[in-house]
């Protein structure tokens, strides 16, 4: 796959797709979905142009620290953590780019994602200033917030119609604005759902990521998950959250393993190594 893909026999959409799928994460796991970059930093341009390097995310950088405001505090987090019983190891982020409500998230205007999240939120519709409401916010959420550090979705390059409520469901209104959360809004340069799928998935095969896809993949699947390079990187995750590192056999205690699993469901998990 590798081989064809430096040939560019196959696009950057189906190797990221093999990927996963080697991986381990599949469309059937929630708390194992595919994982896909956020690719571009622009969402407020009214043309979306493709030739300037300044329109891209840094695909070398968690998206945790994507914005250099937040790599002293991730930094500082994992210097000073300390735990008295010796157990867990020092982290940078204590939330995952990839979990079962996350993808519920971003799908929550599409069945059988929207049942899914209403169980989540034990029978209602959460609060609407925490839905998904506006690609541009949602991004300005994450260069913000240190703490918030979601991938995307393969949606977000092939299904315009998870970005519709076509199913008119009543996600309630903003705060502050007092804005009701109906459709996605979109970024200035997109016309439409469709548009907006059309160029996202155009910049996903544009020839900066073409360039640079393979740095988020080191971070992902690749040396920079794990061991000394993922602390250099500023990229290690909280330690339940990686392949092997809870022995769930090794519990008797079946109270235990159901709530260390349980965890695990609902936090994510980092893909095997590959």
């Amino acid at each position: 796959v590798f081989q064809k893909w430096v040939n560019r026999e196959i696009s950057n959409f189906d190797y990221l797709i093999q990927l996963n799928t080697m991986a381990g994460r599949t469309y059937n796991d929630l708390a194992q979905y595919p994982v896909f970059p956020w690719i571009l930093r622009d969402y407020t341009s009214e043309e979306l142009d493709l030739n300037n390097p300044a329109v891209f995310r840094d695909l070398s950088k968690p998206i945790g620290v994507v914005n250099e405001k937040n790599a002293k505090i991730v930094k500082e987090k994992y210097e000073n953590f300390e735990d008295p019983l010796g157990m867990i190891d020092k982290f940078h982020y204590g939330t995952h780019y990839s979990n079962a409500a996350g993808v519920m998230h971003y799908l929550i205007r599409v069945e059988p994602f929207t049942t899914l999240h209403i169980q989540l939120q034990s029978g209602r519709f959460d609060c609407a200033d925490r839905q998904f409401h506006s690609i541009p916010a949602t991004w300005q959420a994450l260069m913000d917030n240190p703490n918030d550090v979601k991938e995307l979705i393969p949606e977000f390059f092939y299904f315009p119609e998870f970005l519709e409520n076509q199913n008119g469901f009543n996600l309630g209104q903003l705060q502050m604005s007092k804005e009701v959360v109906n459709d996605v809004v979109l970024p200035k340069w997109a016309h439409s759902p469709e548009d907006f799928i059309y160029k996202h998935r155009k910049a996903l095969e544009s020839e900066y990521v073409s360039a640079h896809l393979h740095e988020w993949i080191d971070l992902i699947f690749g040396y920079k998950q794990r061991g000394p390079a993922a602390v250099e990187a500023l990229n290690v995750f909280y330690y339940c959250t990686y392949e092997g590192a809870v022995d769930l056999d090794a519990l008797t205690d079946e109270k235990e393993r159901k709530a260390l699993e349980g965890m695990i469901n609902n936090f994510g998990q980092t893909p095997c190594q590959l």
